[in-house]
């Protein structure tokens, strides 16, 4: 995933890539839990890019490195990794991607590009309050809140001279 930063500046994946690798392996530690080496390896795949992946997609990338892998290995790892908070799943796509907050549970707002693919999340805390008393005016309990908007995200609109909504 993206933040609002990778439009502006060039953008060095792999300190992406590092950033979560070693702060999932640090909470994992904090925890009491275990990150192990399939669960690494799919955390690693979905942040190969901040693109939305597959479970299968990440079966088929995984057999080189775990030629044993089944889907069950993948979902199980996915389950895992969604427990702890590493990721996010794209309900839209049935897809799942990094999370770019790991030391917080959170709901989230996800700008997803149809053109380049990018997912960017978004905190957007006075979106999640305005929707928060929405529930209470509803009577409503939510027991899990996100938000998937799709659209062209601000490279592609300028890469393309798309005109953007006022």
């Amino acid at each position: 995933m993206t933040d609002s930063t990778e439009h502006t500046a060039p953008h060095n994946h792999s300190v992406c890539i590092h950033t979560a690798l070693t702060t999932a392996s640090q909470l994992c530690a904090e925890r009491g839990v275990q990150l192990t080496a399939i669960r690494q390896q799919v955390l690693e795949l979905i942040w190969a890019n901040h693109h939305a992946v597959k479970a299968y997609d990440l079966l088929e990338r995984i057999k080189p490195l775990q030629s044993a892998a089944k889907p069950a290995t993948i979902y199980r790892a996915l389950d895992f990794l969604r427990e702890q908070g590493f990721i996010h799943r794209v309900e839209s796509l049935n897809a799942f991607v990094g999370c770019n907050d790991l030391k917080s549970a959170h709901e989230q707002l996800l700008l997803i590009c149809k053109q380049c693919e990018n997912v960017e999340e978004r905190h957007a805390d006075s979106v999640m309050q305005a929707l928060t008393q929405e529930f209470v005016l509803a009577g409503f309990t939510a027991h899990h809140q996100a938000i998937e908007i799709h659209g062209i995200c601000a490279t592609c609109t300028q890469s393309n001279h798309i005109p953007q909504l006022a």
